[in-house]
């Protein structure tokens, strides 16, 4: 194990359905190994902490529909805007808090849907939403240090339709094709894997992670290994 140089802070919790300590645990070995010391908390109260904020070089965050006060969020922006990365995946990072105008700017992408399989062939259960479907790396994201070498690839898990804005670079995007039970009428394109900076920090979100295999897939495991190295300080 590499002596701890950086400061790494995994915020968790919110909605059960992501297993937001199994999920951040799988990624534990990975950040003692590359160096971090690692602080975690439940909950995003410690952003309203100055001065532990400062001394935060990533923030690993898997925080799925929970809410978030005004001092927190605002001292997230400053901790991001001084420098801290923050990195993370699926609903953990873009639906963490829906309550913020103030943190869906700053991370520039919003979990809006997971469109449904057949209405035959839905179980019942989470699996009603899983979807075989394509993550496609873009040009950027060909040449891009989190995603070059990567090939696209393929997941059968949800597929998360974002509402997003410019200032975002895609490594990855997804297309949701038109189907006779779905309402839309032309195939929509949302961004997968994406990277935004935000002063003098940077942020690293991609949106498969929905379960703990998700997580262990090899392209996605190593697509957010090298997120939360491109993220940090």
């Amino acid at each position: 194990m590499t002596a701890p140089t950086r400061s790494a802070l995994i915020v968790r919790g919110g909605w059960d359905g992501h297993h937001p300590v199994e999920a951040t645990d799988l990624f534990l070995p990975f950040l003692e190994n590359s160096g971090f010391s690692v602080r975690i908390e439940d909950g995003p109260a410690v952003y309203a902490d100055a001065e532990t904020m400062a001394g935060v070089d990533l923030i690993l965050q898997c925080n799925t529909m929970n809410t978030i006060e005004h001092a927190e969020v605002m001292g997230l922006r400053a901790a991001i805007e001084a420098g801290t990365g923050m990195a993370g995946w699926h609903g953990g990072i873009a639906d963490s808090y829906r309550n913020s105008s103030d943190y869906l700017q700053l991370i520039g992408g919003q979990f809006a849907t997971h469109p449904g399989r057949r209405p035959d062939e839905r179980p019942g259960d989470e699996r009603d939403n899983y979807l075989p479907y394509t993550v496609n790396i873009t040009e950027l994201g060909r040449t891009h240090e989190i995603t070059e070498g990567v090939s696209d690839f393929t997941l059968d898990t949800e597929q998360y339709w974002v509402l997003h804005d410019d200032l975002i670079d895609v490594l990855a995007t997804t297309t949701h094709p038109v189907q006779p039970y779905h309402p839309w009428h032309r195939p929509i394109t949302s961004p997968a894997v994406w990277t935004r900076l935000w002063g003098e920090g940077r942020i690293f979100v991609a949106t498969p992670g929905h379960s703990l295999d998700v997580l262990q897939d090899d392209n996605v495991r190593g697509i957010i290994e090298r997120g939360l190295l491109w993220a940090s300080r």
